[in-house]
């Protein structure tokens, strides 16, 4: 016997006054009802419902197990109401864990809008660069830039993809000289990013669509874009780098792409949660 499904055929019979009216009302027989009450009954051990060809009425313990039916149901459709406003109008807090780069530099200008249109949220935006523990750290979503995920125990949607690129500033190429394959960095200084599996091993496609692994090394490797984007201004080497995080360089000539005819893998920004 679904226990639940007798207890609100068994309430939906004492409000309609009747079995029949109160199947009329779900669209089920009368057989139906009545069959799923007194399978109740003999579950309790009690009769719930005096009945007569007249009238139908309630026994003293059928009224004190109604009383208490009654309530758990209409807590259960409260529940029900307001996880549909939760999801209709979203509100309370919502922790966000992001890269440095990108919650600062990109999440930063576009989450004031998504805040405007979900007024009742609150939002608790933690960057750093590095991978939490979703449950523990209780955050509700983490925002990753990766070209993989590791972990494939976590829920993860596919938001968006950046570009990978490498970038150095005009006076770093004058002095050292312009690449023209990628087997030329290994003559060049090259700012790594620590959090990939090969850090010192960047994988093109090349014109013809042939992949090519280079070597590479240098004199400086960070865990966070905004610092290598640093190092490549301030003309230490070539970095490698999300696009987003030099979009406004390049736009003012400060920085420049190089090896532009040689794309390196783009990474996938997802939407992450436990």
């Amino acid at each position: 016997m679904d226990q639940f499904s007798a207890l609100k055929a068994f309430c939906r019979v004492v409000d309609a006054g009747g079995f029949s009216a109160a199947a009329a009302g779900l669209n089920v027989s009368h057989t139906v009802m009545s069959k799923q009450v007194r399978q109740l009954e003999t579950r309790l051990g009690v009769q719930l419902l005096n009945r007569t060809t007249r009238r139908l009425a309630l026994t003293e313990a059928g009224q004190a197990y109604y009383e208490r039916a009654r309530r758990i149901l209409d807590e259960l459709q409260e529940a029900d109401l307001a996880v549909s406003r939760h999801h209709a109008a979203p509100r309370g807090t919502l922790r966000i864990n992001a890269p440095m780069a990108f919650g600062t530099l990109d999440m930063a200008q576009w989450l004031p809008r998504f805040m405007a249109r979900h007024p009742e949220l609150k939002v608790d935006l933690v960057c750093n660069d590095r991978f939490v523990d979703l449950i523990e750290e209780g955050f509700d979503v983490a925002l990753r830039l990766a070209r993989e995920m590791q972990d494939s125990s976590l829920i993860a949607r596919r938001l968006a993809r950046t570009a990978t690129m490498l970038v150095a500033t005009p006076s770093y190429l004058a002095r050292h000289g312009t690449p023209a394959a990628p087997q030329d960095l290994a003559h060049h200084n090259c700012l790594t990013y620590t959090l990939v599996p090969r850090p010192h091993e960047w994988e093109f496609n090349g014109p013809d669509g042939s992949r090519i692994n280079v070597a590479v090394a240098g004199s400086f490797q960070s865990n966070n874009g905004i610092a290598l984007r640093s190092a490549a201004l301030a003309g230490v080497g070539i970095a490698t780098t999300a696009a987003f995080i030099v979009h406004e360089d390049l736009a003012h000539g400060t920085l420049v792409p190089v090896l532009p005819g040689y794309a390196m893998r783009a990474r996938a920004l997802r939407g992450v949660s436990a």
